[in-house]
């Protein structure tokens, strides 16, 4: 298969090493029978643990995750599909303000999580050697005095104290890290130094393509109809474009993943959370990092357009109308005043996919070996740790530490 790896060279570099006294002489020692056989066994030991594979995986959902998933698995020789039943990018990726951060996420080992995913980006972008678009100006939060103003506090206090580049800053350094902001009254600011953003259509389609470049099919529209079943083990799906057999099938449909996962009586619950953008027409550049005011989020992509939302714990509408556009860009403009002549060019409703506890529901389910559920929140900053570890959990048979408390056995 394209990009799989010649595993009987490591075959031979891992007997080298376990057995000194063949270096000297490796072709006599090879021809001899017992030798054939070690060097095959080494292969078979090498295929268990990774170095090739050639599994059939499909993965429902071509967001970031399912995308980052597929990337991954590909690049690891495994047989990929992605089945998105509309257009790759439509649900919550599309939509996301594409924040990348582990600010003020807990528990402990679900800021590690995040803190891993931030990583996860800059390993990315040295894999794809410049292709990758990522704004590392970091983050400014302040407010005025209340309760959120103290919770900010005690916030950076707390990350300072997990090791995360947290730092109280004086409102007066608001201009200096913003210049065109006109911050307002602040009690309390701080700055984020690590955290970075990315145009969450731009990430996906570099991830996917190049999960192709590594074998992966992508097909759309095609929804995920029916899951196939023998023996207590998936064996394939239906599919509006027909039947599709596979080994391993990965459920990362987003908020859509709770009805998949219904038809293999798997309990992967969600609760609603929509979110609301407002996005510019591309713009002069007036942001370079994060700006998180009072009531309103700003940051300005790389093409020069304006995203601004008001809450990240859910809107209080559903309202994507034009007129609910031109009020969130109001409201940026009491902190930006450079919006004034900004044109909306569209408004986007998308639909966290915030699974009932608002952790990650990641894994194989207790009654279904080979199937493997994906949603979470935070979906863009951890969507390149993710990837990397369920190619590990899937392939080589592993159940990852950083994982283990987000699995599905805790709604069973």
């Amino acid at each position: 298969m394209t990009g799989q790896p010649d595993f009987t060279s490591g075959a031979s570099e891992l007997l080298a090493h376990s057995q000194p006294d063949t270096i000297r002489t490796p072709a006599r020692k090879y021809n001899s029978p017992m030798r054939r056989r070690d060097l095959l066994g080494l292969m078979a030991v090498s295929a268990v643990n990774g170095y090739a594979k050639s599994d059939r995986v499909v993965i429902a959902g071509a967001g970031i995750i399912g995308a980052s998933i597929a990337y991954h698995l590909a690049k690891r020789g495994a047989q990929v599909t992605v089945l998105e039943k509309s257009r790759p990018g439509a649900g919550a990726t599309g939509k996301s303000f594409a924040w990348i951060n582990a600010f003020a996420k807990e528990p402990r080992s679900y800021f590690d999580l995040n803190l891993l995913g931030i990583a996860g980006w800059r390993r990315l972008a040295i894999e794809f050697a410049g292709g990758l678009h990522i704004q590392w100006g970091g983050s400014v939060q302040w407010h005025t005095t209340g309760a959120e103003a103290e919770r900010l506090r005690r916030d950076v206090r707390n990350m300072e104290q997990w090791g995360y580049s947290s730092r109280l800053i004086e409102p007066s350094q608001l201009s200096l890290l913003l210049p065109s902001i006109v911050s307002g009254p602040a009690a309390v600011a701080c700055f984020n130094d690590q955290e970075g953003s990315v145009d969450p259509m731009h990430a996906l389609d570099v991830v996917l393509k190049r999960a192709q470049q590594a074998g992966a099919k992508v097909e759309h529209p095609c929804e995920v109809t029916g899951i196939d079943w023998s023996n207590g083990r998936v064996r394939g799906v239906q599919t509006t474009r027909g039947p599709v057999e596979t080994d391993f099938l990965v459920l990362a449909a987003g908020v859509d993943t709770t009805r998949l996962a219904r038809m293999a009586q798997v309990n992967v619950p969600m609760k609603e959370s929509p979110g609301l953008l407002a996005h510019t027409k591309p713009l002069p550049m007036m942001l370079e990092r994060l700006a998180m005011a009072p009531g309103a989020n700003m940051k300005q992509n790389l093409d020069g357009r304006i995203v601004t939302g008001a809450d990240f714990g859910g809107s209080s509408t559903t309202d994507a109308s034009r007129e609910m556009g031109e009020k969130l860009l109001r409201n940026a403009q009491n902190f930006l005043p450079r919006l004034k002549d900004a044109e909306l060019e569209k408004v986007t409703l998308g639909f966290r996919v915030l699974p009932a506890d608002d952790h990650p529901i990641i894994g194989f389910p207790p009654r279904c070996p080979n199937l493997y559920a994906a949603a979470m929140h935070s979906g863009i900053t951890l969507a390149p740790f993710i990837g990397q570890l369920a190619a590990t959990e899937i392939l080589d048979g592993v159940a990852t530490d950083a994982l283990a408390p987000y699995r599905p056995s805790r709604f069973a």
